[in-house]
């Protein structure tokens, strides 16, 4: 685990737009936060693939009026050069949970874009 100081903004960047995104019932740009080959495992939903399925994920959610998403207790772990591993809790207005492992990597932009997506609903608000 390393201090968010020590994050590169890139990384940082990613996770902002994506849950602003989400806060603004952007699916699109929800999707655009991943990489065009990503996973995403959603527990207890299934596992998706690509931006497509993983747009039509987020659509899904949004249109059952899911907003609001914040994160707390958040760590970041250095896997190489180009990856950060992000772990956190997450609320919502309807629900809780953790994110298990976001795999943000670093693309040839200079963004950073999330190939594994691996968060869990551990309840209902």
């Amino acid at each position: 685990m390393i201090l968010s100081s020590q994050v590169p903004v890139a990384f940082k960047n990613g996770i902002t737009k994506w849950k602003s995104a989400f806060n603004q019932q952007d699916a699109t740009g929800c999707s655009a936060q991943y990489t065009d080959d990503a996973i995403m495992h959603a527990r207890p939903f299934g596992t998706f693939t690509g931006t497509e399925e993983i747009q039509a994920f987020w659509q899904q959610i949004i249109d059952s009026g899911y907003r609001d998403v914040a994160y707390q207790n958040t760590t970041w772990e250095l896997k190489d050069d180009n990856c950060f591993i992000l772990r956190s809790e997450w609320t919502m207005n309807k629900a809780f949970g953790v994110v298990h492992e976001e795999h943000w990597m670093l693309q040839p932009d200079g963004t950073a874009k999330l190939a594994y997506d691996d968060f869990e609903v551990l309840g209902e608000r």
